[in-house]
């Protein structure tokens, strides 16, 4: 089996769905498809993926401007 056909044959898990897809030749990698990209994306929007802690900005030195 050569490297080339190795390599061809690589898939990786989607974070998403946990589907299988290739890894090399995907436009959407890590992810499965575009789907799967796109809800991930809204998570990160929604901010649905936090470091729990302490907030990084305090109140006292926020930007009062109003």
């Amino acid at each position: 089996m050569t490297d080339e056909h190795k390599t061809s044959l690589l898939t990786v898990r989607c974070p998403r769905c946990g589907r299988r897809a290739p890894y090399y030749g995907n436009p959407d990698r890590p992810f499965c498809s575009d789907r799967c990209r796109r809800i991930d994306l809204g998570a990160w929007a929604d901010e649905d993926y936090r470091i729990p802690g302490p907030a990084a900005i305090d109140d006292e030195f926020a930007d009062k401007s109003d």
